[in-house]
């Protein structure tokens, strides 16, 4: 894997560059290695993420005085894209634990955030997000999931479908329905992972990234105090939609950690590959797939940057974040596409890991929203604006 130096960074200060220098070693020392074994055996590698807690990657957003790194969001991603870059399994792991963290630290009552969020954060523990319900997906203010209330706090009763650690995650971010149809009537849980009645159901069986576990989640009765709710009772779908902004950004730097991936090996294929007598990457009709992946990659990398350094100053950042995700994930299948074209055979066949980024890229236009979703999220800010 090209260390992560021979992409140009911006990075804020020494400290970041310190970080980043970290990950490259992590990624290149830990995760690539393991990476298309363990996808061909659908092995979750729950190990590195204990690995990048110790590390002090898994709460890089979140404030140092709950055990967070307390790094910008425009850092916190460039990590996000260099392990995506060694593993998607991971880099994407990571970025679902700290959506599941968003809530608590977003919304979160000063006693709620003391309490847990040092745990959430510290890297013990891995977090998994439960919206989409199997009746809908992007409709989420149609789910059914309910939370009634009782004498101590809320019963939850639903199933939950698509969610990233299904039943390996120790807490789970849950949105359930305490009231009226729509999203007035949603409120957010935080639900430790070992209560009873919460379980995760058999993992998906995926085209790609098959090492990180997919399942439904379901929730038979299962008791939560009150003190465990996020916000009021019906800000859930606020607390969700807030999370799932920050949340995009995560995808869009996987996506081009993907990209990236592709074209480094596509780069050096094209560099040792001769056909008629010199190198491949010397014939136009491959040099141009090349020069328009590495434009591709770099203005996607730039685009999900500046939605960062938005939310970073306290703007507002949600067209932009849809933008980047959109931007980011449909160049990441066609790179990943034009890439094993410029490998030819040797591309479709599992001795070079371009079948798989191709096959993993295909996810990350459908989640966290898909992408003909963050088209209507783009219009619609535009048009009512």
């Amino acid at each position: 894997m090209t260390n992560a130096r021979e992409v140009e960074r911006q990075l804020p200060s020494q400290e970041a560059r310190d970080l980043l220098a970290l990950t490259s070693d992590i990624a290149s020392r830990e995760l690539a290695p393991r990476a298309a074994a363990a996808e061909e055996r659908r092995e979750f590698p729950r190990d590195l993420f204990g690995l990048l807690g110790q590390a002090g990657l898994l709460g890089l957003p979140y404030p140092e005085e709950y055990g967070g790194g307390g790094q910008p969001y425009e850092v916190y991603l460039q990590v996000v894209e260099e392990l995506s870059r060694a593993w998607l399994t991971v880099g994407l792991g990571t970025s679902v634990h700290c959506l599941s963290c968003h809530g608590l630290a977003t919304f979160g009552s000063d006693e709620q955030r003391e309490r847990w969020l040092p745990d959430l954060v510290g890297g013990d523990l891995l977090g998994a997000y439960c919206l989409s319900e199997p009746h809908s997906g992007s409709d989420a203010a149609a789910l059914r999931t309910r939370a009634e209330r009782t004498a101590d706090g809320y019963r939850l009763s639903g199933t939950k479908a698509w969610v990233t650690h299904g039943g390996v995650a120790d807490f789970y971010l849950v949105l359930a329905r305490t009231g009226e149809d729509g999203p007035k009537g949603i409120s957010a849980f935080l639900v430790d992972g070992g209560t009873p009645g919460l379980s995760g159901a058999s993992p998906e069986r995926k085209m790609g990234l098959r090492s990180s576990v997919t399942s439904q989640v379901v929730l038979d009765g299962v008791e939560v105090p009150v003190e465990r709710r996020l916000g009021a009772e019906g800000d859930g779908f606020r607390v969700a939609m807030a999370a799932l902004d920050a949340g995009r950004l995560g995808i869009a730097a996987g996506a081009v950690g993907v990209a990236q991936a592709a074209l480094d090996v596509a780069v050096e294929y094209a560099g040792q590959r001769t056909a008629f007598g010199r190198p491949i990457g010397e014939f136009q009709g491959v040099s141009f797939l090349i020069a328009d992946a590495a434009a591709g990659i770099e203005a996607a990398r730039q685009l999900y940057l500046a939605a960062a350094r938005r939310k970073d100053g306290g703007l507002p950042y949600g067209r932009q974040a849809a933008m980047a995700k959109l931007v980011a994930t449909d160049t990441c299948m066609r790179v990943t596409t034009d890439m094993v074209q410029v490998l030819g055979g040797a591309g479709y066949v599992e001795d070079y890991p371009v079948e798989r980024y191709m096959r993993e890229a295909k996810v990350l236009q459908i989640v966290e929203g898909t992408n003909q979703i963050q088209r209507m999220v783009i219009a619609r800010s535009l048009i009512q604006r």
